[in-house]
């Protein structure tokens, strides 16, 4: 049974290892009861393994530890994958979720993560090296986190927008070969209506 144990343990710290976690939001929070206050500790943790996988849990507790631990198995649960394309997002999606407003636009390699806040822990735990965010709404951290995991769950497959970016191209292609096509005809229609004019010019002392 000792042994049971001891791998059962060694299993879950491995599994805690592989997620990095950050307190997003610590608060004292008091309910009013019938005997008085009683007070409690709300923890708002983000977690992730910075290839992909992020997820984020709220809890309340008698101590801290104890709300950071239960925010911890909250958050284990509430795991999303999020799509990461060329260490970028695959494309702009802004989110609205309540009073919380978030834009986030993917970016070229070597701009970093230029955002604040919640948002700015979310990308550095999913593991996006370059991206460019904005909170456009209120200040509330649970709510901003909660906005840019909608925005994480709404990015389309990466093949999806490979194509899209196959078909763009293709009909930037076509719109120059047109332009290209466009540019060449005014010139031949003035070179034929220079030769009907030397013919009609030379036609004319045939006449008299």
């Amino acid at each position: 049974m000792a042994r049971k144990n001891s791998r059962r343990e060694k299993e879950i710290t491995k599994k805690e290892e592989e997620f990095e976690q950050r307190v997003v939001d610590l608060a004292r929070v008091t309910r009013v009861m019938a005997g008085g206050k009683r007070m409690k500790f709300r923890a708002c943790l983000a977690i992730g393994d910075k290839k992909g996988r992020v997820g984020f849990g709220v809890a309340k507790g008698a101590d801290v530890t104890m709300a950071i631990t239960k925010a911890f198995n909250k958050a284990k649960k509430n795991l999303t994958k999020v799509p990461i394309f060329n260490e970028t997002i695959p494309h702009q999606v802004s989110v609205k979720f309540k009073s919380a407003k978030v834009l986030l636009k993917p970016a070229k390699k070597g701009t970093g993560v230029k955002a604040g806040g919640a948002v700015r822990i979310l990308c550095e735990l999913a593991g996006i090296a370059n991206v460019t965010a904005k909170i456009l709404g209120s200040n509330n951290k649970i709510n901003n986190v909660k906005a840019t995991i909608i925005a994480f769950k709404s990015f389309k497959p990466i093949k999806q927008v490979e194509q899209k970016d196959e078909k763009v191209k293709m009909e930037i292609k076509k719109k120059e070969e047109s332009k290209k096509i466009k540019v060449e005809t005014p010139d031949e229609e003035k070179k034929t209506l220079k030769d009907k004019i030397k013919s009609l010019i030379a036609k004319k002392p045939e006449n008299k």
